[in-house]
């Protein structure tokens, strides 16, 4: 039964870093489609497409950083967004098949992002950032206790 209960957490997890890495390979790849157009209008037109203010402070900040940048540094943010994708991918095979080093590698990507959570919920106390580092904080605790178990009987 506790294993059952294991997997399914871990088939869950499995599937959350493979949306994480499917969003940002369509990230990526639409960062590509922006080489040689003008990234200011497809910004003002992804911005207009989700009714978003353009002069609100982050839909703003979004089409300027489009609208500076250039060529090179387009296909570098392409290529990092799909090298990240694939690694989170990899991640979420190793979760679904149960494999220690993605368990390993979970805790080390969840634990590696709570220094900047914690930042940003001492710069802004939110109950979604409360949740989400919650939420992160027990996923690492969870993890360790599994990969501990799992090493104990190997």
């Amino acid at each position: 039964m506790r294993q059952s209960k294991s997997k399914k957490i871990l088939r869950l997890l499995s599937l959350f870093e493979a949306g994480k890495g499917l969003l940002v390979f369509l990230v990526g790849f639409g960062l590509v489609s922006l080489v040689h157009k003008s990234a200011q209008q497809e910004a003002a037109e992804i911005v207009k497409f989700f009714h978003l203010n353009p002069a609100r402070h982050y839909p703003e900040i979004f089409i300027n950083t489009l609208t500076n940048l250039s060529d090179a540094r387009l296909w570098l943010l392409s290529i990092s967004a799909i090298i990240y994708s694939l690694i989170r991918f990899a991640e979420a095979y190793g979760l679904w098949y149960n494999r220690l080093w993605a368990i390993w590698f979970a805790i080390a990507s969840s634990a590696l992002f709570l220094p900047m959570e914690l930042s940003e919920l001492i710069e802004n106390l939110t109950i979604v950032r409360i949740v989400i580092i919650l939420l992160n904080i027990l996923l690492v605790f969870y993890l360790l206790r599994l990969s501990r178990q799992r090493t104990s009987k190997e």
